[in-house]
């Protein structure tokens, strides 16, 4: 079942988001061992019927009907223009910053509650003045407090910029130990471990040292910095960098509400554009949602397969929420549709010749060639054949590069 929490705003709207439910595990499953010569010889579906394989998949906890009835009063315009009423606010008050750290830790508020997408250019001139007041070749000039440099370091990382992480290697003793009664400095840089790079030791051996003594402070410390006490345990969950951030924005939003020093206007835009984007985002998935239906429901030829708009969509959903990136969630769900079609066609359905037939037919990425194949496996090749197709029409249309050749041999090393 999915898990809705709704958070309110002053006038009693509602404030929603779904956690998705995982999706079931396949059961082990038995090999047939099927007889194949090398001619290629047309399948028939009523061939090897009786070896036909079943997972018995529960069907998807959102229907279709439930899906195609979502409806958002976030769609109007009137709303649109509430949200770019707030953002001149906090436009304003990005203006008044004056320390590199309040630069810093707002654009890490913006992060963290969904909306940095509206400050893109404020962020950059930001951190492109912090990174040239402060650095040069890479190094800091000058040591700070450890929250400030770990932030500064994750920030900059996070955004393109070759900063050092030899710079930490200052706040350790001759045994290699940090200072730990700077809680706030050890959760920065707990964070900013995690957008280390290959042989960077020091940041490996600050998170193991961070994560033990963050821990202790958490159990010792729950009730007199209840704040601080939660973001511990949310990061030690799960780090921040591994997160989805479209997931993180109403955690975030909710613990905002509850700090000393809460913004009201960004607050009530981070409430008010997650609430917008989502609703693009339910726009998307009823798009994706009748594809699928058509896809799978035709003559009921693909009924075998796992049956997960949502839980694909929830991928595109993941890998860029931005409103303005519609399109790519839409081909992206279609992907990993197929995706899923192809792994329960090779792990479930298919027989070994029907496989080596489907394998063959595309690797040569020619629709004529798909004779030989049996109906349920022409459709699945169709569908994809037309998909990519479309997908690469639209690309060589903007670009004039015919990215056809790369498509064709990932589908076939898939």
């Amino acid at each position: 079942m999915a898990l809705t929490r709704p958070l309110s705003f002053p006038n009693g709207s509602l404030f929603k988001f779904k956690l998705l439910s995982p999706p079931q595990t396949k059961p082990s499953l038995f090999i047939v061992q099927c007889n194949t010569s090398s001619t290629l010889h047309l399948v028939s579906d009523r061939n090897n019927s009786s070896l036909r394989r079943s997972a018995n998949y529960q069907p998807s906890s959102w229907g279709y009907e439930n899906i195609q009835s979502i409806t958002s009063e976030f769609a109007k315009e009137s709303y649109v223009e509430e949200r770019d009423e707030l953002k001149a606010q906090v436009r304003k008050m990005i203006s008044q910053l004056t320390s590199d750290l309040e630069k810093l830790e707002f654009i890490d508020v913006l992060q963290k509650l969904g909306v940095s997408h509206h400050f893109l250019l404020e962020i950059r001139n930001m951190l492109q003045h912090v990174y040239a007041k402060n650095y040069e070749d890479g190094r800091l000039k000058a040591k700070s407090d450890l929250h400030s440099v770990a932030l500064q370091f994750r920030m900059l990382r996070q955004h393109g910029y070759d900063v050092s992480s030899e710079v930490f290697t200052s706040f350790q003793d001759e045994k290699g130990n940090l200072d730990s009664r700077d809680i706030k400095g050890m959760l920065s840089l707990y964070d900013a471990s995690f957008v280390s790079m290959e042989g960077e030791t020091i940041l490996d051996e600050a998170r193991d040292f961070c994560s033990i003594y963050l821990k202790k402070f958490v159990k010792e410390n729950k009730d007199s910095d209840e704040i601080l006490s939660v973001m511990i345990s949310h990061a030690l969950e799960l780090p921040l960098h591994w997160r989805i951030h479209r997931l993180e924005a109403p955690w975030f939003i909710d613990l905002y509400q509850r700090s000393n020093h809460v913004s009201p206007a960004l607050l009530k835009l981070a409430r008010l554009d997650f609430n917008i984007v989502q609703a693009t985002h339910q726009q998307d998935l009823k798009y994706t949602s009748r594809w699928w239906k058509e896809m799978r429901d035709n003559g009921e030829k693909l009924s075998f397969v796992r049956d997960m708009p949502t839980e694909n969509f929830f991928w595109g959903v993941g890998m860029a929420s931005q409103p303005e990136l519609s399109y790519f969630r839409r081909e992206m769900t279609k992907i990993t549709s197929f995706i899923t079609i192809v792994d329960d066609i090779y792990d479930v359905y298919g027989t070994l010749q029907e496989l080596e037939l489907f394998t063959h037919v595309v690797h040569r990425w020619d629709i004529h060639s798909m004779d030989i194949l049996p109906s349920y496996m022409k459709i699945c090749f169709l569908g994809l054949y037309n998909s990519v197709n479309e997908v690469a029409l639209a690309i060589l249309k903007r670009t004039g590069i015919d990215i056809i050749p790369y498509l064709k041999k990932a589908w076939g090393d898939l």
